[in-house]
C-alpha cells in the first residue's frame, strides 16, 4: 500500500511538474485541483469508495437520467469527441464519488481537464460559419415555408443573461438593470435544423446585446454568405440588434402600417425557436441555470456553459429538438457535425 501511495505521489509531482513547465500551462483552478489531488493521495484518508463505474451495468433509464444520452450513444459521443476510455444534477463532487469511485479531487481534475479538452477542440463549432451542414439556401427557403415573409432570413440571432450568485466583487458590471440579475451574457445564432449555429460569450451582464453583437465579430463572419445574385443572406433579431447589412429587426414604431404589423407578428412566430435553443441547454443541463452554484470567481462559468451549447447541439444531432420538428429539417449526424466533413 505504501509503495503504491509513492508510486502515485511521484506520477502526479511528474504531471505537475509537466504541466508548470508547458506553454500552455493550466488555469488556477487546475493549479488547485492538482494540488489537492496531490495533498490527498500523500495525506490519504482511508474511506471505501465502491466499485468503480461500468456502463454495462447501468440500466437504458438510469442512463439517460444521469448522463443525458441514450446508453447505446455514449460510446458514439467518446468516439466522436475522440476522448480515451458533471455538467448535470447531481452536481456535487461528493454525490459522484460512490458512482464513480474517485476521490472528490480526482473527478474535480479530470472534469477541469476534459472541459478544457473539449473546448480547445471544438470550441470552433460556435464560432466558424465555415461549417459542412450550414445551408443558408435551404435554411432560408424552410423558414420561408413556414410562414416568414423574408425568403432570405437562414436563422435568428438572440441574446441570453445567464444568472450567476451575487459576486464579492466587481458586483456593479455583473449586474443587469433591465433584467435585476447579477448575470453574464452569451449571444447566439439557431439554425432551423435545431442546430445552436453560432455562440459568443460571455460578458459581462451590465452590457447591451447590440455592444454584444459589435464585439462578437458576427457581422464580419455574415457578409461571406450571399445568394448567387449577390443578395445577402440575413439573420432575424429583436429590435435591439436593429437594421444592418446581414441583420433584420421588426418594424418599430407606433404607426405602424397593417403589412408592417403582419410582418412582425409572422416573423415573430418563427422566431421563438431561438428560444427553445437556450431552454434545451437548461433542460439537458440543470446546473446551468442554478444560479446559487455559479461563482463567476471560482469558476470557469463561461467554459460550462459553452459546452454545454456544443453538448446540446450533440444531444440535437442524435435525438432532434423542439426546433427541428417545427421546421421538420433534420440536423446532421453526430459525427459529421463533431468532424465537419462529410463523408
Amino acid at each position: 500500500m505504501a509503495g503504491a501511495r509513492r508510486r502515485n505521489c511521484d506520477q502526479i509531482l511528474n504531471y505537475m511538474m509537466y504541466t508548470s513547465d508547458s506553454d500552455d500551462s493550466s488555469s488556477s483552478d487546475s493549479d488547485d485541483d492538482n494540488d489537492l489531488l496531490f495533498f490527498e493521495t500523500c495525506f490519504a484518508t482511508t474511506r471505501e469508495l465502491g466499485t468503480r463505474i461500468n456502463l454495462q451495468d447501468i440500466s437504458e433509464d438510469d442512463c439517460e437520467k444521469m448522463f443525458r444520452f441514450e446508453k447505446y450513444d455514449i460510446p458514439r459521443l467518446r468516439d466522436a469527441l475522440k476522448m480515451p476510455d458533471r455538467l448535470a444534477y447531481p452536481n456535487r463532487l461528493s454525490d459522484l464519488t460512490p458512482i464513480f469511485a474517485r476521490t472528490e479531487y480526482e473527478l474535480s481534475l479530470i472534469f477541469n481537464t476534459i472541459l478544457d479538452d473539449i473546448y480547445e477542440r471544438f470550441n470552433y463549432l460556435l464560432t466558424s460559419i465555415d461549417l459542412v451542414w450550414l445551408d443558408p439556401d435551404l435554411f432560408s427557403r424552410v423558414i420561408h415555408a413556414k410562414g416568414a415573409p423574408l425568403d432570405q432570413c437562414w436563422g435568428f440571432i438572440d441574446g441570453t443573461p445567464r444568472p450567476i450568485a451575487r459576486p464579492i466583487r466587481n458586483q456593479k458590471i455583473m449586474y443587469s438593470g433591465h433584467k435585476r440579475i447579477h448575470c453574464l451574457k452569451f449571444q447566439s445564432v439557431q439554425a432551423p435544423n435545431g442546430l445552436i449555429e453560432n455562440m459568443f460569450g460571455p460578458i459581462e451582464g451590465s452590457r447591451h446585446d447590440a455592444f454584444m453583437l459589435g464585439i462578437s465579430g458576427l457581422q464580419e463572419k455574415l457578409r461571406q454568405l450571399t445568394k448567387p445574385d449577390g443578395e445577402p443572406y440575413v439573420i432575424y433579431g429583436d429590435p435591439a440588434y436593429g437594421l444592418s447589412y446581414n441583420i433584420l429587426a421588426p418594424y418599430r414604431g407606433n404607426n405602424l402600417s397593417d403589412a408592417q404589423k403582419v410582418f412582425n407578428r409572422d416573423m415573430s412566430r418563427v422566431r421563438v425557436n431561438v428560444e427553445w435553443g437556450f431552454g434545451k441547454i437548461s433542460q439537458i443541463f440543470a446546473y446551468l441555470d442554478f444560479k446559487t452554484n455559479l461563482k463567476v470567481l471560482l469558476q470557469p462559468i463561461g467554459i460550462y456553459y459553452l459546452i454545454g451549447a456544443l453538448l446540446t447541439n450533440c444531444h440535437t444531432c442524435l435525438y432532434g429538438s423542439l426546433t427541428s420538428s417545427f421546421f421538420n429539417l433534420e440536423p446532421p449526424v453526430l459525427e459529421t457535425y463533431l468532424s465537419n466533413y462529410i463523408n
